[in-house]
């Protein structure tokens, strides 16, 4: 007891000597981890999304403003003789401008402004198997009548695409800010022994071993990991509440992705470990000059 009312002290009186310096490497671990939590949080959304996606492939085929209905009747008639279509759903003009409206009920001056006739009648398409969505468009590509196929595959990988750059982008900058968080803690730990050098001879001269000494210093690294973490994890709740918030919008894009308390509670986990870790080998490192085992 006696031994840990002593490190606690210590620990204490070393990071207040150092104010400065660890209130530095506390906002720098917690941006740091922040943004990799988030990273972590996107990437949670993502995948939901796009696995939803792949468990229900669609493809939707769309047909000129000005095809016929002899044209649209003849699709109709090939998509359900098509061994490689499981179902389909016809849209005609009035239904795809109820959708138009569900999708952009934000801009009511575009809504009003465009008639259901302006719209595309439609096929959505779901295949057999995935495997056949490639097959089925090249085959209607090209048929009288129809303006373009697009594909759920062809949204997807865009999507997967454009997430993928983000998240190189956001993992550099945390990775890089994860460093620097290091670099400060390590600093901290050097400034904090070098201050009480004589104090560390005298202890080690009366028999004081080496991890007795090093125990309040690495409690001092650990304790801003720990607090650092303790914000991004923060952030990543406040995060979660957000993405439910927007994506509980039945109108919004993304509408069709979610992220889990599960997610949230796996990734704030990770959160606090790397705080953890990043503390200790701090305080490891700033101490590894000092005191050799």
């Amino acid at each position: 007891m006696a031994r840990l009312t002593y490190f606690t002290r210590e620990t204490l009186i070393s990071l207040r000597r150092n104010l400065m310096m660890t209130f530095a490497g506390v906002i720098t671990v917690a941006i740091s981890l922040s943004l990799f939590g988030g990273i972590l949080l996107v990437s949670s959304v993502v995948d939901h999304g796009t696995e939803k996606w792949k468990h229900g492939v669609e493809l939707e085929v769309f047909m000129k403003t000005d095809a016929t209905q002899a044209q649209v009747n003849q699709m109709s008639d090939a998509l359900h003789h098509d061994p490689m279509v499981k179902s389909f759903r016809f849209l005609d003009h009035n239904a795809a401008f109820g959708e138009f409206k569900k999708d952009f009920s934000d801009q009511p001056a575009l809504v009003e402004s465009t008639p259901p006739s302006a719209l595309p009648e439609s096929f959505r398409v779901v295949p057999v198997k995935a495997e056949y969505t490639d097959q089925i468009q090249v085959a209607y590509q090209d048929q009288l009548g129809v303006d373009v196929v697009i594909t759920a595959q062809q949204q997807v990988k865009k999507l997967l695409t454009f997430t993928r750059w983000i998240r190189i982008f956001f993992f550099v900058i945390s990775v890089s800010l994860l460093l620097s968080s290091l670099f400060l803690i390590v600093n901290t730990i050097r400034l904090a022994t070098f201050a009480r050098r004589r104090e560390i001879e005298v202890m080690k001269l009366v028999g004081a071993s080496n991890w007795f000494v090093r125990i309040p210093f690495m409690a001092e690294g650990l304790v801003q990991g720990i607090i650092g973490a303790g914000l991004a994890i923060g952030v990543v709740a406040a995060l979660k509440v957000g993405f439910d918030h927007w994506f509980a919008n039945d109108t919004g894009f993304f509408r069709t992705f979610y992220v889990t308390t599960w997610d949230a509670t796996f990734i704030a986990i990770i959160v606090l470990a790397l705080g953890v870790v990043i503390g200790l080998i701090g305080s490891a490192i700033g101490l590894g000059r000092f005191l050799r085992v």
